[in-house]
């Protein structure tokens, strides 16, 4: 259930009871132990899950001090320890920062000089 109102401290999310939903009642509600056995990972963990969404959202474009405040933490130390960029998006900034810096080191033709006639 969606929580009403801008409080801060508002929760997304409340359990059966209308509090903090406990790892108890997620482990239960989504299957989560059937679901890890099924797929044969090792040992992952919900939190995991946490990283997952919050670096789908930086590779979507939000800006990090937008997912700092999602993810409710204090700094954007900590938010960045979240983002996990596969290779692609690593190799495509690099690539991006190659075309700019070739663009800024091109040749530059000076300005025809100005002929004044009398």
């Amino acid at each position: 259930m969606l929580a009403a109102g801008p409080a801060p401290d508002a929760r997304m999310f409340t359990g059966p009871r209308g509090g903090r939903i406990s790892t108890a009642i997620l482990r239960d509600a989504t299957h989560w132990d059937d679901v890890v056995t099924e797929l044969g990972y090792k040992h992952p963990r919900r939190h995991d899950l946490r990283h997952t969404g919050f670096t789908r959202l930086a590779d979507a474009g939000v800006q990090v001090h937008v997912l700092r405040k999602i993810a409710g933490h204090g700094s954007l130390t900590t938010t960045q320890r979240y983002l996990h960029p596969d290779v692609h998006k690593i190799t495509a900034a690099g690539a991006a920062l190659s075309a700019h810096l070739s663009v800024l080191r091109a040749p530059r033709s000076l300005p025809s000089p100005i002929v004044v006639a009398r």
